[in-house]
């Protein structure tokens, strides 16, 4: 059975993975909220060795634009990455979220209209 980190370390995980890209941290918070205290020691040690990327490297693994490789092939990080991939369940999104996927409407009054002369 996995052994799950305690709450000082948790709170020390949650400190290290604050990431300079909001895209990153978005990707990391909600893999936070998911895991509601249930994060193994494995499983903060690979999140740990993907902390240690350049903001840059990490999205590209988040994004599937990169798979990982060298040190990052091993199972804790591969674990973790597929976490943090992971989609929100449609049955869990917001209706009001349009979601970073959806055309979201924008309204224009006659006054903020722009008009040609």
């Amino acid at each position: 059975m996995a052994e799950l980190i305690d709450e000082r370390a948790l709170s020390k995980l949650r400190w290290r993975c604050r990431r300079g890209l909001l895209e990153n941290d978005l990707f990391v918070e909600r893999f936070f909220e998911r895991s509601e205290g249930r994060i193994t020691e494995s499983q903060a040690a690979g999140m740990l060795a993907l902390m240690d990327l350049a903001d840059n490297d990490l999205l590209d693994l988040l994004l599937r634009r990169k798979e990982p490789e060298g040190e990052l092939l091993r199972d804790d990080v591969i674990e973790v990455l597929g976490l943090l991939r992971t989609p929100i369940a449609p049955e869990l999104q917001r209706d009001d979220d349009p979601g970073p996927t959806r055309a979201r409407p924008v309204e224009t009054s006659p006054a903020s209209t722009p008009t040609r002369h």
